[in-house]
């Protein structure tokens, strides 16, 4: 009833709607078109035309090593991005809820790092990673232990983790502390009267009513796990040592602006796409509200 004419609306509608068809869902179906397409021929000799190669770029998916090593190295960031951020995030709301003062301080101090670009971050750790002269070794030889190669084949991986999960506690911090807000004092107060521990409470009332807040917690942190880039590729450029810390985005980034294979690019782009929606449903099902 507020707004009896429909008009007004659907005119402030239609820029945004353009504004996704024209740099989101145009490009999305010309990158799949684009896969089913050799485009290394046309780069190489402008003028000439694509040739059609179908399925070739998808049968290479099942046979790249790379591949493989990215989708293992996507999944295992998934579970730490659920347990370690989502999980911090939490227990640090949880924390910070039952401050009264100085809450503001602690929303900024801890989601500060979401705000720092994830290049100066990046460049941060790898400083603290290096071989000669880093932090971390300095504290090595400093109790007379021996320097150790953080970006080694052993401990690139975990050490790619490190800075990645800590960067986006805040984010979700936010979140959480927001949802906790919307949760009645009263509940609280009855379940204290009723004899319920501050601990208990977290489990019977905090954890079931945060549930809906979880659930978009969790569906951002995977799904974001299978976009990681940038930080991975500003320590460990081009998926070093061996390949072995490549994720889909940066083995997609090396394929498409680094080798020029832009047609493996697109299928590998394709490829992310449709498991961050297989990913979301799967998420979506188990923490969906059931009766």
């Amino acid at each position: 009833m507020l707004y009896k004419k429909k008009w007004p609306l659907i005119i402030f509608v239609i820029p945004g709607l353009l504004f996704m068809l024209i740099f989101l869902y145009l490009p999305f179906v010309e990158n799949i078109k684009n896969s089913f397409y050799n485009m290394t021929a046309i780069i190489e000799m402008p003028g000439t035309k694509w040739k059609f190669i179908g399925l070739e770029n998808y049968r290479n998916l099942f046979t790249d090593p790379t591949v493989r090593v990215a989708i293992w190295n996507s999944f295992k960031m998934m579970i730490l991005t659920v347990v370690f951020e989502v999980g911090i995030a939490f227990v640090l709301a949880v924390l910070v809820s039952n401050i009264k003062k100085f809450q503001q301080v602690f929303r900024t101090v801890y989601f500060f790092p979401v705000v720092i670009s994830a290049t100066a971050i990046g460049l941060l750790f790898k400083l603290f990673y290096n071989y000669n002269g880093g932090m971390l070794n300095q504290i090595l030889e400093f109790f007379g232990k021996e320097p150790v190669n953080w970006l080694g084949p052993d401990t690139a991986f975990a050490m790619i983790c490190v800075p990645t999960i800590w960067s986006y506690i805040g984010f979700y911090f936010v979140i959480m502390l927001t949802g906790l807000s919307d949760i009645s004092d009263d509940i609280y107060e009855a379940a204290s009267i009723d004899g319920c521990s501050k601990f208990k409470q977290v489990f019977h009332i905090t954890l079931p009513m945060l549930k809906p807040v979880f659930a978009t917690c969790v569906t951002l942190a995977v799904t974001g796990a299978l976009k990681v880039f940038d930080l991975p590729w500003v320590m460990v450029p081009n998926g070093a040592p061996q390949g072995s810390t490549h994720f889909l985005g940066t083995y997609m980034y090396q394929q498409t602006f680094g080798l020029g294979n832009y047609d493996y690019g697109s299928t590998l782009s394709l490829l992310i796409v449709v498991m961050g929606v297989l990913v979301s449903w799967i998420v979506g099902f188990f923490t969906k509200e059931r009766d």
